[in-house]
């Protein structure tokens, strides 16, 4: 396998892609599209519109990335826009079906464990009770402790999900506590 040495968080999701045909260049160049902050938590290939490309889901957004000789191409999907997910697996390979602002985007041939778990840390992260709008925000709460609460809430909807492994979901757990 590859190693691009990119990002941390980046170059961990690269290393469990069974393969990097067709999205080399797109791992390279996913620094460019992420929001400050944003980190990438899982990351697939797959066919969306003109190419194939990447596609990453991170810690405020699902991302499709292809950037060509010729042409570049970025859509992202906020999950707060993302109404449903849909998986249709063949043998080898599947397609993701993301409904979201009354638009439906065809993700095509994914790889299929890829493609399965991406969807379903998705549903999960999806299917996660959000805050209450009205609900007022307790002043002496720190803005790291609820950035911390919620990094712990993604990281237990991966592991519930079966996106991570026990091994990573305890590391990962044990360096977002140390960074208090």
């Amino acid at each position: 396998m590859a190693t691009f040495d990119v990002r941390p968080d980046i170059d961990a999701a690269a290393a469990k892609l069974q393969s990097t045909f067709g999205a080399k260049r797109e791992i390279q160049r996913l620094p460019e599209v992420l929001w400050e902050g944003e980190t990438v938590e899982m990351l697939a290939t797959g066919v969306y519109g003109k190419g194939n490309g990447l596609v990453a889901m991170t810690s405020q957004r699902l991302i499709f990335l292809k950037h060509g000789v010729m042409s570049q191409q970025v859509e992202d999907f906020p999950y707060g826009r993302i109404s449903s997910v849909q998986w249709s697996g063949g043998m080898i390979s599947g397609t993701l079906i993301v409904f979201a602002s009354g638009n439906k985007a065809e993700i095509k041939q994914m790889p299929k464990d890829a493609g399965k778990a991406l969807a379903d840390a998705l549903r999960a992260r999806l299917a996660a009770p959000a805050a209450p709008a009205a609900a007022p925000v307790a002043a002496s709460a720190s803005a790291g402790a609820q950035d911390v609460g919620s990094r712990l809430a993604t990281l237990d909807q991966l592991r519930a999900a079966g996106a991570i492994t026990d091994e990573e979901y305890r590391d990962r757990r044990a360096k977002i506590l140390d960074s208090l």
